[in-house]
């Protein structure tokens, strides 16, 4: 037993050393940006004056196909949970948590069901993964004249499945055809936009222009979304869902200062990092959430570079687990950037050196709130490159 557990420090020990030296990290790429068009993903209206069941028809039609086939992923990589017969059980039972959802959620999700023809069950399940499987890098950089931008990765698909044969994660590359950017208009007009896996109605990813930005990574912790959503289902339903909160904010709050009091003030399924930035100078911070209550309130201005704040997924107070230190060549690739330099080409380029950019990466998402923009791209790293 003993030879084994020092093999297993060796290999760790081993895979720690790799990913800081190439070709797992780079210098800073500072040619990345414009990416291939190809790569830019598709936007979507969502309707808010239709009924909710009606909203997302026909962006679900569209993608149905892509829709089951990442299904059939986590039906293959969850064929062994309950002797194979997991979605049985979801079919059975996780249809029955639509009537304690908030509105309008309960409904949209109904109305996916019912235009894609999947079992109930089956959407509330995808709705759910999202709220414990997400891990991201998330920048708010200000350049020289108080602007700020707002980008991310979102790397999704950790410990769902390798595919040793190309070197990827199965679900990951399941859920690329379905990212998009989702333009939320009412009256015609844009209310707010956000990035989406299509058939997923919360918000990871979200703009309301000229007012507001957020992302959300993250937060690693034993009291975790695996326990907020039983809790959740056994009639605890204080608590918000992750994905609906950071959509409750953009959809309801008129300012910076109100989407930070509905993000620090609520209680959450899972814990969570906030990353929002606002639309004067200085308006950036990470909110570091449990559970329960916030852990802290990072502003830019005390984070050392007063020009940018990142986040990944670990507390800013903490050492990142040494296998998985995106924060210091985020770190150090901003501040070679300098902030005479911030803007979207710019941080594109940071999100895009390894190991930020990674086989986990499914999309970059690029916002600048004053002018209310969008651009999402579908992210692959070519080998060699760090599975997370």
């Amino acid at each position: 037993m003993k030879y084994l557990w020092f093999a297993v420090l060796l290999a760790t020990l081993q895979v720690a050393y790799l990913q800081d030296v190439p070709p797992f990290s780079e210098e800073c790429r500072d040619d990345m940006y414009p990416p291939k068009p190809e790569t830019k993903v598709p936007t979507y209206v969502v309707n808010l004056d239709l009924d909710p069941k009606d909203r997302w028809s026909k962006l679900v039609v569209d993608k149905q196909a892509d829709l089951k086939y990442m299904l059939k992923v986590i039906k293959n990589l969850t064929s062994s949970v309950f002797d194979g017969k997991l979605f049985a059980f979801v079919d059975k039972y996780f249809k029955d948590i639509v009537a304690g959802l908030p509105a309008p959620y309960g409904d949209e999700i109904v109305g996916m069901a019912t235009a894609t023809g999947l079992p109930l069950g089956e959407v509330v399940l995808y709705n759910v993964f999202y709220e414990l499987f997400t891990m991201c890098t998330s920048i708010i950089g200000e350049d020289s004249n108080g602007k700020l931008y707002h980008a991310r990765n979102l790397d999704f698909g950790l410990l769902l499945g390798w595919d040793s044969r190309n070197n990827t994660w199965w679900l990951t590359e399941a859920l690329r055809p379905l990212v998009v950017n989702v333009d939320y208009q009412r009256g015609g007009k844009t209310v707010y936009q956000a990035v989406h896996f299509a058939g997923y109605i919360g918000v990871l990813t979200g703009i309301k222009p000229n007012v507001f930005t957020v992302s959300m990574n993250e937060r690693f912790n034993i009291d975790g979304g695996y326990i907020g959503f039983i809790e959740w289902v056994l009639g605890e339903r204080d608590a918000k869902w992750i994905g609906f909160i950071t959509r409750d904010a953009l959809e309801t709050s008129e300012s910076y200062s109100g989407a930070l009091d509905l993000l620090t003030q609520s209680k959450v399924l899972a814990p969570a990092y906030f990353i929002l930035g606002g639309n004067q100078t200085g308006e950036a911070v990470v909110i570091t959430r449990d559970r329960e209550k916030t852990d802290d309130v990072w502003h830019m201005k005390d984070t050392g570079h007063p020009f940018f704040i990142l986040e990944t997924n670990y507390d800013h107070w903490k050492a990142p687990l040494f296998i998985d230190d995106r924060r210091t060549p985020a770190t150090k690739c901003m501040n070679k950037l300098t902030q005479e330099n911030i803007g979207i080409p710019g941080i594109f380029n940071v999100l895009s050196t390894k190991p930020m950019l990674n086989k986990l990466t499914a999309y970059t998402a690029l916002m600048q709130v004053n002018s209310g923009h969008l651009e999402t791209y579908i992210r692959y790293c070519s080998d060699p490159c760090w599975p997370f």
